[in-house]
Protein backbone atom coordinates (compact mmCIF):
# COMPACT_ATOMS: atom_id res chain seq x y z
CA UNK A 1 0.00 0.00 0.00
CA UNK A 2 1.12 3.57 -0.63
CA UNK A 3 1.69 5.89 2.35
CA UNK A 4 -0.82 8.45 1.05
CA UNK A 5 -3.59 5.83 0.78
CA UNK A 6 -2.85 4.45 4.26
CA UNK A 7 -3.09 7.98 5.68
CA UNK A 8 -6.42 8.55 3.87
CA UNK A 9 -7.81 5.35 5.38
CA UNK A 10 -6.56 6.21 8.89
CA UNK A 11 -8.09 9.69 8.75
CA UNK A 12 -11.38 8.68 7.09
CA UNK A 13 -13.04 7.26 10.19
CA UNK A 14 -14.53 4.55 7.97
CA UNK A 15 -13.88 0.84 8.17
CA UNK A 16 -11.87 -0.06 5.07
CA UNK A 17 -10.82 -3.69 4.53
CA UNK A 18 -7.05 -3.79 5.05
CA UNK A 19 -4.92 -6.84 5.80
CA UNK A 20 -1.48 -7.43 7.25
CA UNK A 21 -0.03 -10.94 6.95
CA UNK A 22 -3.51 -12.23 6.05
CA UNK A 23 -5.30 -10.72 9.06
CA UNK A 24 -7.85 -7.89 8.93
CA UNK A 25 -6.39 -4.80 10.62
CA UNK A 26 -7.34 -1.25 11.51
CA UNK A 27 -4.90 1.60 10.79
CA UNK A 28 -4.57 4.01 13.71
CA UNK A 29 -1.79 6.32 12.54
CA UNK A 30 0.65 6.70 9.66
CA UNK A 31 4.15 8.17 10.03
CA UNK A 32 4.82 9.52 6.53
CA UNK A 33 8.54 10.18 7.09
CA UNK A 34 9.27 6.67 8.30
CA UNK A 35 6.60 5.04 6.09
CA UNK A 36 5.32 3.10 9.11
CA UNK A 37 1.75 2.50 10.27
CA UNK A 38 0.44 1.85 13.77
CA UNK A 39 -2.19 -0.87 13.40
CA UNK A 40 -4.12 -3.43 15.39
CA UNK A 41 -5.87 -6.64 14.45
CA UNK A 42 -9.57 -5.99 13.96
CA UNK A 43 -11.58 -6.77 17.13
CA UNK A 44 -8.32 -6.99 19.15
CA UNK A 45 -7.21 -3.41 19.92
CA UNK A 46 -4.70 -4.72 22.47
CA UNK A 47 -2.71 -6.23 19.56
CA UNK A 48 -1.28 -2.83 18.55
CA UNK A 49 1.95 -2.90 16.51
CA UNK A 50 3.96 -0.75 14.12
CA UNK A 51 4.58 -2.11 10.62
CA UNK A 52 5.91 -0.87 7.25
CA UNK A 53 3.05 0.62 5.21
CA UNK A 54 4.23 -1.30 2.12
CA UNK A 55 3.20 -4.57 3.81
CA UNK A 56 -0.44 -3.51 4.17
CA UNK A 57 -2.95 -4.69 1.54
CA UNK A 58 -6.25 -3.01 0.75
CA UNK A 59 -8.89 -5.62 -0.06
Amino acid sequence: MEVIRAKQIAESGKIVPVTYEGQQVMIQHVDEEREMARIYIKNRPESEMEVPVRLLQEE
